[in-house]
């Protein structure tokens, strides 16, 4: 069988680009609130500034978010799925080893920013508050937030799917309010429009005081173009490009709004403390605004965990994240929640909001990782296109314009590293340390993982099991093995079969579990490798698919006992006559780097940080679903460098006193 996903759903409709509306335009349907106010800063606010802000925010839009992301990306998905580890399942075909570091760090700063983006952009929401009421103390807008945050992770345990069925809407509403807002202001100030001139960017950047530096502002406007591709999967590609066009539109009027009313109300004198997307509505709209900018942060927050635990789901399915346990709260399909993921990410954006107290302070934290995760992407769509793809011209140019531009970005958000970018920074670097250490730990144990014919060892299986002299372990034993093909096994199978303890058996399977590059694939096949008596199984999943063996397994028995390959009825007598099910035992082989073994230090501690992670992990039996069937655990010894070396001599005056009692005849 093959898992793939109904495919109605990527094609063009209302419903379709208005759940794009929900779940992917979130967090850059966001930015209007804080992004030009970051901008203007503490500066003098002048023309130049303003029209230089704007077109660097139209530009970055079209660059980055239309032609990056919403063409070129876009068209790199992976049988209908995008994201980091899609694209990277897409190249790694290709035999090109370094791929997967920028999907491990892409990966990393992506989740780090989750510490960032919900406590940002519901701090700068709440934050309208101070518009209506001067008066009102941080500390009870810290409280406000701090509600808000808590609520909206406890919620994520029982799932999303009824209220998701609103953010559409309300997201819809959000971007009409934004655009009609910002046209209002625009018309008393059509000329801003200029700003769409190129010259106006470049000259903030060249000529303005400081103007390089303000690119790490700018940047905000963008942040959330990588949900685009990463959530591919839920909405289909024309459905978000139709989007995009009218969410763009939204964006640019707000943009070029604000720009007009703050050169209205603003020349040549800073903003100090106001906050240009409320300042600028009318009272009566004020409260309507607030609550409706909280609800869309609220929105662009929950994509953005739903999206995290996907990226965590995905990485664990490839063996590059610690086993967590995942929980399915609702019938939605492809709803997970992962409880661990979810508590980390509430505790973090605690840590900001307590940290930081005001979106101003967050704002210099915020943008230095998703930078890095953007050129990781850029690094991957350039090896895609010149591979798969063998697009010469467009890999140079999208080679030049975007690591020229992101380049620069990473340049300017490099500044805010002192001032609270070290925060996401160190917790990108943590994820990225432990997953360093997941991915060297696996090579080291394949590399050092032997396997042995399994046809030389046929004979012996069918004496171990015609050898009533030992005990029967199960009817049914199953090992998981790495060897994914009949004609190999791994040798601590039959280390453990016939060399630790004898375990005899009716039926010996041997189980390998694949993770494919296609998404959502979920198929087996069976090779029989005794009639009856021993199978090789390989099931082929998706790095998207759901990974529970227990219940995969049953299916599979299932199917070959109604071709009359097994019998799954017990071969006790006592038990048979009742029908009674066959009893089915699993062995987990666990290796452990050997004591014989002279490894480097780097070796060492990358198995000692291998150890302490797996400690803290689920167990290999837990993150198949087996943890309910009959498991046993063994601990295999496998040789991860040369035999250390060894002296020991016998001692001459023994050796002497040996010769001669046995030339007096006392010994033989």
């Amino acid at each position: 069988m093959d898992g793939s996903r109904d495919l109605n759903k990527y094609q063009l409709s209302a419903a379709g680009v208005l759940v794009s509306l929900g779940i992917i335009y979130g967090d850059i349907g966001t930015s209007p609130i804080y992004t030009l106010r970051f901008i203007a800063g503490s500066n003098i606010v002048t023309e130049d500034l303003i029209l230089g802000g704007l077109s660097c925010v139209f530009w970055t839009l079209t660059i980055i978010t239309s032609i990056k992301y919403v063409y070129l990306a876009l068209n790199a998905d992976n049988k209908g799925e995008g994201g980091i580890f899609a694209l990277y399942a897409l190249v790694r075909r290709y035999k090109a080893t370094w791929v997967i570091f920028p999907a491990i760090i892409g990966c990393c700063t992506l989740i780090a920013d989750g510490f960032m983006t919900p406590a940002m952009s519901v701090t700068s929401a709440v934050e309208g508050l101070k518009t209506i009421a001067p008066t009102i103390s941080n500390q009870t807008i810290i409280t406000i937030v701090m509600i808000i945050l808590v609520a909206l992770f406890v919620f994520q345990q029982f799932g999303s799917s009824v209220v998701g069925s609103t953010f559409g809407p309300v997201m819809l509403v959000w971007f009409i309010f934004i655009g009609a807002v910002g046209a209002y202001h625009l018309s008393f100030n059509p000329e801003i429009i200029k700003a769409v001139n190129p010259v106006y960017g470049f000259n903030l950047l060249a000529k303005y005081p400081g103007g390089f530096w303000i690119l790490g502002a700018i940047f905000l406007c963008t942040t959330g173009a990588e949900a685009m591709y990463s959530d591919l999967g839920h909405c289909g590609k024309s459905n978000i490009r139709l989007g995009w066009g009218f969410v763009k539109i939204s964006l640019l009027l707000s943009y070029f709004g604000q720009g007009a009313w703050i050169l209205n109300n603003f020349h040549d004198q800073p903003l100090g403390g106001t906050i240009p997307f409320f300042s600028m509505m009318p009272d009566w709209l004020l409260i309507f605004g607030v609550i409706i900018a909280t609800m869309a942060t609220v929105i662009a927050s929950q994509a953005l965990i739903s999206g995290t635990f996907t990226l965590v789901n995905e990485a664990m399915k490839l063996k590059l994240w610690p086993a967590t346990r995942v929980r399915y709260p609702s019938q939605v399909k492809g709803q997970i929640y992962i409880p661990a993921i979810n508590w980390i990410l509430m505790f973090g954006c605690i840590m900001v909001v307590l940290y930081f107290q005001e979106s101003d302070k967050m704002q210099s934290a915020y943008g230095l990782a998703i930078t890095f995760d953007m050129l990781m992407t850029t690094s991957l769509l350039v090896y895609y296109f010149s591979t798969a793809k063998k697009s010469t011209i467009r890999t140079v140019g999208l080679a030049i314009v975007f690591f020229t531009v992101e380049g620069a970005f990473l340049i300017s958000n490099l500044s805010k590293f002192t001032h609270g970018g070290w925060f996401s920074f160190s917790i990108a670097f943590t994820f990225f340390l432990m997953m360093f250490i997941l991915l060297k730990a696996r090579k080291l144990r394949d590399r050092h993982t032997e396997f042995v014919d399994l046809k030389h060892y046929v004979p012996l299986i069918q004496d171990l099991q015609a050898d009533n002299t030992i005990p029967k372990e199960s009817t049914n034993l199953v090992f998981m093995a790495v060897a994914d093909s009949k004609r190999y096994i791994d040798s601590n199978i039959i280390y453990s079969i016939f060399k630790k303890r004898p375990k005899r058996a009716d039926v010996y399977w041997f189980l390998h579990v694949d993770t494919v590059d296609s998404p959502y694939t979920s198929k087996y096949s069976v090779d029989t490798v005794i009639p009856r008596k021993c199978f090789f199984v390989r099931i082929k999943l998706g790095f998207k698919a759901d990974h529970r063996v227990n219940l995969l397994f049953a299916k599979i028995l299932h199917d070959m006992a109604e071709n009359a390959e097994i019998d799954l009825v017990s071969h006790y007598d006592s038990l048979r006559k009742h029908s009674m099910p066959a009893d089915f035992k699993f062995i987990m082989l666990h290796s452990l780097a050997s004591v014989d073994s002279e490894i480097s230090s780097f070796d060492n501690l990358i198995i000692q940080g291998y150890r302490f992670i797996k400690k803290h992990s689920l167990t290999t039996e837990e993150m198949y679903g087996l943890e309910l069937a009959n498991v046993e655990v063994e601990t295999v010894p496998i040789m991860v460098g040369p035999v250390a070396k060894v002296r020991i001599k016998r001692e001459k005056e023994e050796l002497e006193r040996e010769k001669e009692l046995r030339y007096h005849g006392h010994i033989d």
